[in-house]
């Protein structure tokens, strides 16, 4: 039924842009623009792929209440069946508010139901309706990173194809079960700044290295810098593509939800590469994770353009 089931976070991103936006206590500081968005590693990711036209399903736990509402009604218009997500009474939704200036941001999250989603809360029967399963911000995920090992075990044993995206990891522990959960992980896509400390090592090409022996397929986000890939003994990169970017917020996702597309449709390690990279430029055209993402066309327009 489902090509890629999410087990994920669910959060509203409050978007504060301009120039300059970071806070000085004591005083008012006025922004150029404020956007109220769909937010969450794990929502970016489906709502990418669902937008180059992949059947997703989300499961997760939103609260009870107004963000709530405001989520599962975004996502259900950008094509996602959230017709799994829990909604828990007395429980908040979680929020972030991100600070974006011209080439980086800065973020402030209150959790609300993040944690609430637990391994066991993803059944077999769910599991066996999906080609493939993902896991977005697994340290942020507090009750589901301690069976994550389990959950990606199962999902194989149900015939999915799994792929994880740590983000992270706010006690920089960049240990503990992921060590474990990694052994169950067909791709892996950490960023230029986690894959280093999960690899322990000094950059990120040596982690590429590291982590290539432990993994099937790993691709390595390196922001302005494109990024680059392994699998098996096959080496991959990508320079970025040009655009003129309005907000970061989520790029790596639909970077992400770029390359499972092509993991899915078994395009070769290249191919799938720089479509995840023009899929992650193209994102930051607008403010928010989901505002500017890519269709298939135009994704593939601009490989094409970029040759």
């Amino acid at each position: 039924m489902y090509d890629i089931l999410v087990a994920g976070e669910i959060n509203v991103d409050l978007i504060l842009t301009g120039e300059r936006v970071r806070p000085d206590f004591g005083h008012e500081r006025l922004v150029r623009d404020a956007t109220l968005a769909l937010g969450s590693s794990s929502v970016i990711f489906a709502c990418g792929a669902a937008r180059l036209g992949l059947r997703v399903a989300f499961r997760g736990v939103a609260g009870a209440d107004a963000l709530g509402d405001f989520m599962l009604a975004g996502m259900a218009e950008k094509g996602v069946d959230v017709s799994h997500v829990e909604r828990v009474r007395g429980r908040k939704t979680g929020i972030t508010v991100s600070l974006s200036e011209p080439g980086d941001r800065a973020m402030l999250t209150y959790p609300g139901t993040i944690a609430d989603l637990a391994a066991e809360g993803v059944p077999d029967s769910l599991l066996a309706q999906a080609r493939h399963l993902h896991v977005s911000s697994a340290f942020l995920q507090e009750g589901l990173l301690p069976g994550l090992a389990g959950l990606l075990r199962r999902a194989k044993a149900q015939g999915c194809s799994t792929s994880l995206d740590t983000g992270w990891d706010p006690a920089e522990r960049w240990n503990g079960y992921l060590h474990e959960a990694l052994e169950q992980v067909d791709v892996f896509l950490p960023n230029e700044e986690e894959a280093p400390r999960i690899a322990a090592a000094a950059t990120p090409e040596e982690a590429l290295e590291v982590l290539a022996r432990r993994t099937p397929v790993v691709a390595l986000k390196l922001g302005s810098r494109g990024a680059i890939a392994a699998a098996g003994s096959e080496r991959a990169a990508c320079g970025p593509f040009r655009v003129t970017p309005v907000d970061t917020t989520g790029a790596g996702d639909s970077f992400d939800s770029g390359f499972i597309y092509g993991y899915l449709k078994r395009w070769s390690l290249d191919h799938a590469l720089r479509l995840a990279c023009a899929c992650g430029a193209l994102s930051t055209r607008a403010a928010g994770g989901t505002g500017s993402q890519a269709t298939l066309a135009e994704a593939l327009a601009l490989v094409d353009g970029a040759g």
